[in-house]
């Protein structure tokens, strides 16, 4: 360990510099120079060098990308430059009249234009001083945006310095930050069994993450960055467009690799064309094309308008919508007493699906877009994300339809549903809410939780309808007889639940807590709690702070389990759980072949499901996760692997197809 404070900056400086060049050719050339092995021991130094000499942390360090704490407030801050809009183009006729334009302006002068890809994400600004990040801001008004710095850092495939040798020190660069298809579907689902609202598309879902309070929430979530211009610089830069991004590229920025460079509108539309049948293909949201012109010079000439600059436009793909009316709004309870307003619509087919019911999210969404029951609305169905009504068609009204009662009583039970401050939905106060109690049993019951089987939504609607169970220690108090009372349960199928119910206490501390349904506590979440604090005594005692120190575990999160535990109603149903023979500690670890190692499944497996896998590992004694971090050792990827496996490279983690897992297993 060098101890001379000199020689550690300049080794400091040294291993940052080399691990920077190697994420370069990990993330944005996909051609790694070091083995995972060989990399981690360059962090593992650099980490603990900076343990020991914390005044001498450089900016740019690659351990800063997760450093900040949680915020109150994200401070406003003016854009170098303002921010403008594009003008939008729907048809080949009005590209044309753009083209038209740009020439008549020219006169005789020759235009390139430079085609990119418009990204449905959130534009950002990247501030680099000296070569390094030293801000990143949303795009706000256009002229103030907001400081989302300690989130923009987390995002694996921005710099946080710029290659030395390509000349660039002090510039600002703008681009969108998105979320890939496949990382929303995961994230939703990852929400959903935490009783939360699922994001309605990637643009929503890109927006949300990066305005996280908390730099570790941002950092959970799978972003990616595209960049596309400069928009401020002390240095010399290209005089055209596409020799921009060449020199934006060079400098570790990530760009896209669909940039093409024409010389007739003609060309430019078959492009687009092109693009159009293709953009499925892409894993991420794209609604069009831009088409610029690719003189700087001549940009600056052309100038722009106060909104819009003249020497680019947007060129819009028409999204994946239809019309239908709107026949009701009913509000669903989710477990954790969320109302959802739901929209019941007449049936339309959407990209090859029938469409009956779509999301509003929530009711502040819902009377910003101004929709009546009985409005002809367009439904928009994008990639795979759930529906989601866009907007009414306010000019064919006929003054029959029907204002939205916002529901201030939970339907179910007819209990208040509040609003907090700082919350978006209205819950159901009502703990033991028919509504809510059945979502709790199923999530209890489901197969990653106590795995109850037989426990299915009939069953659940019965026991809960006929008060048979009032909240899910009641499951341990049911008896044959009772069982029998039910429509459609005969002496074997009784039999068979109950032995299920009374196998179920031999889950594991971990499941336990998972089965709970605490806001925000994922199985994942649920593995590091157990293996950090080991027992419902030690949680129970364990301040915001002890919780939040865990990994994965942010100040979001610690406050919600903080908050279970805290509520004496939840504290008896502990009591009541523990005395019916569930597991409250963590027992002893089984020893296996496995053991110390965590596995991730991601994609499709062949000879068995992920929930098999998974218990597979656990019986050998390793442990399965649903997200890739630090602690992840192998991740098995089957067909149609999604964001996760993209980020298992870019982390350097083993991977494995279904196969060689299998072999490993023995199998």
């Amino acid at each position: 360990m060098v101890d001379d404070p000199e020689r550690a900056r300049s080794r400091m400086r040294e291993l940052v510099d080399s691990i920077s060049h190697h994420d370069e050719r990990y993330y944005l050339e996909d051609s790694p120079e070091i083995t995972d092995f060989e990399y981690d021991q360059l962090f593992t130094e650099l980490k603990s060098l900076e343990a020991k000499f914390p005044d001498l942390v450089l900016p740019e360090s690659p351990t800063q990308r997760v450093s900040g704490k949680p915020l109150d407030r994200f401070p406003q801050v003016e854009h170098r430059a303002a921010m403008l809009s594009l003008d939008n183009c729907y048809s080949p006729e009005e590209l044309r009249e753009f083209d038209s334009r740009i020439r008549k302006w020219l006169g005789s002068e020759s235009v390139e234009y430079v085609a990119e890809l418009k990204i449905d994400g959130l534009g950002i600004a990247l501030l680099y001083e000296d070569g390094v990040l030293v801000r990143g801001a949303t795009r706000g008004d256009g002229l103030i945006g907001e400081d989302v710095t300690s989130n923009i850092k987390t995002i694996r495939s921005i710099p946080l310095r710029l290659n030395r040798e390509s000349g660039l020190s002090t510039v600002e660069v703008r681009g969108e930050v998105f979320m890939p298809i496949a990382g929303l579907n995961e994230l939703n689902l990852t929400r959903e069994k935490a009783g939360e609202p699922p994001f309605a598309n990637t643009r929503n879902a890109a927006a949300g993450s990066l305005r996280q309070l908390d730099p570790k929430i941002a950092a959970s979530r799978p972003l990616d960055v595209l960049l596309y211009t400069f928009s401020y610089s002390t240095d010399a830069i290209p005089s055209t467009q596409d020799a921009c991004l060449e020199s934006m590229r060079n400098a570790g920025l990530r760009v896209s690799p669909h940039t093409i460079k024409f010389s007739s509108i003609d060309d430019v539309l078959d492009h687009i064309d092109a693009w159009e049948s293709k953009r499925e293909s892409l894993g991420y949201d794209i609604d069009g094309i831009v088409v610029k012109v690719n003189s700087l010079s001549q940009q600056e000439r052309l100038g722009h308008t106060a909104k819009n600059p003249r020497w680019a436009i947007a060129y819009k793909y028409p999204p994946k919508q239809r019309v239908t009316r709107l026949l009701d709004v009913a509000f669903q309870v989710g477990r954790t007493g969320a109302l959802t307003p739901v929209a019941y619509l007449d049936p339309i087919e959407i990209g090859g699906v029938t469409v009956s019911r779509a999301t509003l999210h929530n009711e502040d969404e819902m009377k910003r877009k101004g929709l009546m029951i009985g409005d002809f609305v367009l439904v928009e169905r994008a990639g795979e994300v759930i529906p989601q009504v866009v907007r009414p068609l306010v000019e064919r009204r006929t003054g029959d339809e029907r204002e939205i009662v916002v529901q201030k009583v939970c339907p179910v039970c007819g209990s208040d549903a509040v609003r907090e401050d700082g919350e978006s939905v209205r819950r159901c106060v009502n703990a033991s809410c028919p509504a809510q109690v059945k979502e709790r049993l199923a999530h209890f019951c489901s197969r990653g939780a106590m795995d109850i089987e037989g426990a299915g939504p009939a069953l659940i609607d019965q026991l809960v309808d006929a008060g048979l169970v009032k909240d899910v220690s009641d499951l341990y108090n049911l008896t044959e007889q009772a069982l029998l009372s039910l429509d459609g349960i005969a002496d074997k199928s009784a039999r068979n639940i109950i032995s299920a119910i009374r196998d179920s206490t031999d889950r594991d501390f971990e499941r336990v807590l998972y089965a709970l349904g605490i806001r925000h506590v994922g199985r994942t979440t649920a593995v590091a709690l157990t293996d950090a604090f080991g027992s419902m005594e030690r949680l129970l005692s364990s301040d915001i702070d002890g919780l939040s120190k865990t990994e994965g575990v942010g100040a979001v999160v610690a406050g919600a389990l903080r908050d279970f535990l805290d509520n004496p109603e939840n504290g008896h149903l502990i009591e009541r759980l523990a005395e019916a023979g569930l597991k409250m500690e963590r027992t002893g670890k089984v020893e296996g072949p496995l053991s110390g190692k965590v596995f991730l499944f991601t994609g499709e497996l062949k000879a068995l499901s992920r929930e098999d896998a998974g218990e597979l590992v656990e019986a050998l004694g390793g442990r399965s996760s649903s997200t890739v971090s630090k602690s992840t050792d192998y991740v098995v990827v089957g067909e149609n692997p999604g964001s996760k496996f993209e980020k298992a490279k870019k982390l350097r983690k083993t991977i494995l197809s279904e196969d060689e897992f299998l072999r490993m297993v023995g199998k």
